[in-house]
């Protein structure tokens, strides 16, 4: 049986170092980090995950600022909030949460923050330099997904690692990360996505898994090798007959993949809460790297 690589502990023993770090800053007489999220529109899980990123930032001690738009918001409104969140000596880091109304341009609303305050990491410089191994912020998911990775010691190097989804978001970068010259890296990838003919082929050979699908228990017990690491990314609402009306489901066959693998991600408490605790880690970086954090 695998062992659980648990994302909800390691997440709050990052934000208990991230607390501790931000109560020396307030002790030597400094401001706190400022973190100030956008949520555009009352789509219900934008409105959940941008509240918990408030209640992670009260956590660990960040003064957050929510700014909220209604859906009916024009991008030229949208971008004068942008240039005026980049000029601000107070803000260190913000995030637009997406998706985003059909009215306004997303790749538009992304190049217009600034690189140094882009803490979800989507900015095309940001990307381009973790392309070239330079420092940089890493996105959330794949940042997590790394330190997971490290915090349990898992071996990476020589390994066939297979990541199923070419988002932009996750697969994408984590492929990238996952070749670079560094630990967690160093691996063989194979990027695999929904024109990639016989996925199990390659999935019965990995060494390392990961899928960021968005496909209730598609990788089954049958696709993977004995002792194979398993990170599941995915998680979909799926109705049932419970009293909520609904389960938390990842991309992974949990029983099946669990009785075959060294180690895997649980869903929910894996990937997600790393996610939340990398970009209070984005944001304390540019924190640090401001020159306006006197």
């Amino acid at each position: 049986m695998a062992e659980i690589l648990d994302g909800l502990k390691v997440s709050k023993e990052i934000k208990a170092e991230i607390k501790v770090e931000v109560e020396k800053i307030l002790e030597s007489k400094k401001r706190a980090p400022h973190l100030v999220a956008i949520l555009v529109g009352n789509n219900g899980a934008s409105k959940a995950y941008v509240n918990s990123k408030v209640k992670d930032c009260e956590e660990v001690g960040f003064r957050s600022t929510l700014v909220k738009f209604p859906s009916t918001v024009s991008e030229s409104e949208l971008l004068e909030k942008i240039d005026e969140l980049n000029k601000s000596k107070s803000v260190d880091g913000f995030i637009v949460q997406l998706p985003l109304p059909d009215q306004i341009d997303q790749e538009k609303i992304i190049l217009a923050i600034d690189p140094r305050k882009d803490v979800d990491g989507f900015h095309p410089e940001n990307f381009g330099k973790m392309a070239l191994e330079m420092d940089t912020f890493l996105p959330a998911t794949p940042f997590g997904i790394l330190t997971l990775l490290e915090r349990y010691n898992i071996e990476t190097k020589g390994k066939d690692c297979v990541i199923i989804g070419r988002s932009k978001i996750v697969g994408r970068p984590m492929s990238i990360l996952m070749g670079r010259k560094d630990f967690p890296g160093n691996s063989t990838v194979t990027l695999t996505h929904s024109y990639t003919k016989d996925i199990e082929e390659y999935t019965k050979k990995a060494d390392i898994v990961i899928t960021a699908l968005g496909d209730p228990h598609f990788l089954k017990g049958e696709m993977i090798k004995e002792g194979a690491v398993v990170v599941d990314v995915g998680i979909t609402r799926v109705d049932d007959d419970s009293p909520k009306g609904y389960y938390l489901a990842g991309d992974v066959d949990f029983d099946s993949c669990a009785a075959k693998a060294s180690w895997i991600t649980p869903v929910p408490g894996g990937v997600g809460p790393m996610t939340r605790a990398m970009l209070m880690k984005n944001t304390i970086i540019a924190y640090k790297t401001s020159v306006y954090n006197d």
